[in-house]
């Protein structure tokens, strides 16, 4: 009985850690038994947090990690498809992209990266506790939908810089 439970495990570990082969293979390739890619949504952690305003912004953190035993991969850019939430509700806010997208930086256990999100100063906007968003990489863009919790204010004119190396 231990070994069929045994081996019930690992073929869920397989499976698990195999479901994402042939996505983003040119950033982080995937062999059979190999670690997941930490660029994976359901691999990694996202929070959101608020930076020093200044240059008539506002702006907020947001800042990725992944935990130990998940294989590094190489990001790009700004994350794309980004959208807000309020409580579950999206704020219909779309956002734009600044910054070099060519830059690659490497993620995963150890390595945390961040990215900028920019709302110009002026008075209104909305309320959000929940972006969404998709990871890109030098090649193209990691399957699935990334999100992160922190509250932040947005409106029109929000940007996304790009991913970069720390917390």
């Amino acid at each position: 009985m231990r070994r069929r439970s045994a081996l019930i495990a690992v073929t869920a570990a397989l499976f698990a850690g195999g479901a994402g082969l042939g996505t983003a293979q040119a950033s982080s390739p995937t062999a059979v038994g190999a670690a997941p890619s930490a660029c994976r949504p359901a691999n990694h952690t996202a929070k959101i947090t608020a930076s020093p305003a200044h240059s008539g912004h506002r702006h907020y953190r947001v800042t990725l990690t992944a935990a130990p035993g998940y294989a590094p991969c190489r990001l790009a850019g700004s994350p794309a498809d980004a959208r807000f939430h309020h409580h579950g509700s999206p704020r219909g806010v779309t956002a734009g992209r600044y910054g070099s997208q060519r830059a690659a930086v490497t993620f995963g256990p150890g390595r945390p990266v961040h990215f900028d999100i920019r709302v110009p100063g002026r008075p209104g906007g909305v309320r959000a506790d929940e972006a969404t968003f998709t990871l890109r990489t030098p090649d193209g863009v990691i399957p699935g939908e990334s999100s992160a919790r922190g509250p932040l204010v947005v409106g029109a004119g929000t940007v996304i810089g790009p991913v970069r190396p720390g917390a």
